[in-house]
């Protein structure tokens, strides 16, 4: 797959749900995760027993206004908003940074402010942060990965992954 992905929380309501969340961003193979506004501890959590901060680059934003991306890379809110983009139709970025809300909250204005992208899970009501990280990243892995199309019925067989082709060779004329 290509491109990359971070993972953040803003302000963090249940420890041991954000734990869950950044142990699953690592095992979804996150290139960074970040904190904003957010007392983080994997102590505290005691369930990312990836122990993520030590795995993966990690970054603490005091505010929304310190938050720094790499150039390029897009910000995806995760919220439950009327006017979001529903995750079956949504197109992942390539290069894009995740950032989810407390549980007992909602992502700030400024925050959402930020985000080129605000995408929701078209459930009855929210999830926890954990469950919604693991379902965007999954259907981000889904989509962007190099993987063969479902069949069209249970009896059917998956077609395989399709085959990378490249190019033929440039072949220029150098000029004396």
């Amino acid at each position: 797959m290509h491109g990359y992905f971070g993972v953040g929380l803003e302000k963090s309501s249940k420890p041991m749900n954000a734990g869950n969340l950044f142990r699953t961003a690592h095992a979804f193979g996150a290139s960074f995760m970040f904190t904003v506004n957010a007392d983080y501890s994997v102590k505290t959590a005691k369930s990312d027993t990836s122990v993520a901060p030590r795995n993966v680059p990690w970054y603490d934003f005091n505010s929304a206004e310190d938050l720094k991306l790499p150039a390029g890379c897009a910000m995806v809110g995760v919220e439950f908003l009327e006017d979001a983009v529903e995750l079956p139709v949504f197109r992942h970025p390539l290069n894009a940074a995740y950032i989810l809300g407390p549980e007992m909250g909602n992502l700030s204005p400024e925050i959402l402010e930020r985000c080129q992208h605000v995408v929701k899970i078209p459930t009855s009501f929210c999830l926890n942060v954990a469950t919604s990280g693991a379902i965007i990243l999954y259907d981000r892995l889904r989509t962007l990965g190099n993987f063969g199309e479902r069949p069209v019925s249970t009896l059917g067989v998956p077609l395989p992954p399709l085959k990378h082709v490249q190019g033929s060779p440039l072949r220029r004329k150098l000029k004396k």
